[in-house]
């Protein structure tokens, strides 16, 4: 079965913003299932446009201030 937006519920979101770089943390459950954490990394261009990035590694700073948000998210799972 191919993947259908209307079937994924967003139960927390919050984005971190940084220098030139945006973090989201998420939590989504697909079809009635169970809640998962979800974080994403966006980029600017030199447009001023967000594209997606790997998240891969976070800097201190980024560290620094996801875990909060992280705990955040995980309180609503």
């Amino acid at each position: 079965m191919p993947y259908d937006k209307s079937l994924d519920v967003e139960a927390f979101k919050e984005i971190k913003e940084f220098e030139g770089s945006r973090i989201t943390v998420g939590v989504f459950s697909y079809n009635a299932g169970i809640k998962k954490l979800q974080l994403g990394r966006e980029n600017q261009n030199a447009a001023g446009e967000w594209a997606f990035s790997k998240l891969g590694r976070m800097t201190k700073e980024e560290a620094q201030a996801i875990i909060p948000v992280m705990m955040k998210a995980v309180e609503s799972m």
